[in-house]
C-alpha cells in the first residue's frame, strides 16, 4: 500500500533529497523510467498488432464500373501503427502513457485513429480525393479502449511493484 508523503519543511526536503542520492539518484530514477517502460511494451505491441489487423468494411460500390487503383501507396493501417509512442512519467503521478504522436502522421491521417476507434467506428472520406464524391467504411468500434482495458491490470500492477521497490531503496 503506498504511503503519501508529506513535505513541510527545508529539513524534510534535504533530508527526501540526501536519501534519494544514497540511494542511486539519477541512476535510481533511469532504472525506474526502464522498468516502468518496460512494463508498457507488451501494450504497445498488443495495440499496434491490433491496428495492423483492424478490419476495416466498406459499403461496396454502387454499380458502376467506375474505381481503378489507390492514388496513395502508404498503407492506412501501418501508418496508424507505427505512430503509437510510449511516455514515462516519473513525477506526482508516475506511470506510463500509450498515446499516437500526430507529428509522425501524414498531415490528411491526422484524426485518422480517433475517427477509427470511435463509438460507431464509422470512417467517412472522399473517394479518391473527390470532396463531391464519399463513401463510408466501417471498423471494430472503441477498439483502443478495450485493448488498454485488457492490459489495465496487468500495468497496474507492475507500477505498484516498481513504486514499492523505490521505496524500498530509499528507506
Amino acid at each position: 500500500m503506498a504511503r503519501a508523503v508529506q513535505i513541510t519543511g527545508t529539513g524534510q526536503l534535504l533530508e527526501l533529497s540526501r536519501r534519494l542520492k544514497a540511494a542511486g539518484g539519477s541512476r535510481l530514477k533511469a532504472n525506474f523510467t526502464r522498468r516502468i517502460r518496460r512494463a508498457a511494451e507488451p501494450l504497445k505491441a498488443d495495440m499496434q498488432q491490433t491496428i495492423r489487423s483492424l478490419p476495416i468494411r466498406s459499403e461496396g460500390r454502387k454499380g458502376t464500373n467506375r474505381g481503378g487503383p489507390s492514388p496513395t501507396t502508404r498503407p492506412l493501417r501501418a501508418t496508424v501503427a507505427g505512430a503509437v509512442r510510449i511516455s514515462v512519467r516519473t513525477g506526482a503521478a508516475p506511470g506510463a502513457r500509450l498515446y499516437v504522436d500526430k507529428g509522425l502522421l501524414p498531415r490528411d491521417l491526422k484524426n485518422m485513429p480517433w475517427v477509427m476507434n470511435s463509438a460507431n467506428g464509422r470512417i467517412r472520406h472522399p473517394v479518391f480525393g473527390n470532396k463531391k464524391r464519399w463513401a463510408n467504411q466501417w471498423t471494430t468500434p472503441l477498439w483502443w479502449d478495450k485493448t488498454v482495458q485488457s492490459h489495465t491490470p496487468r500495468m497496474r500492477a507492475e507500477v505498484a511493484r516498481v513504486l514499492s521497490d523505490v521505496r524500498n531503496q530509499i528507506t
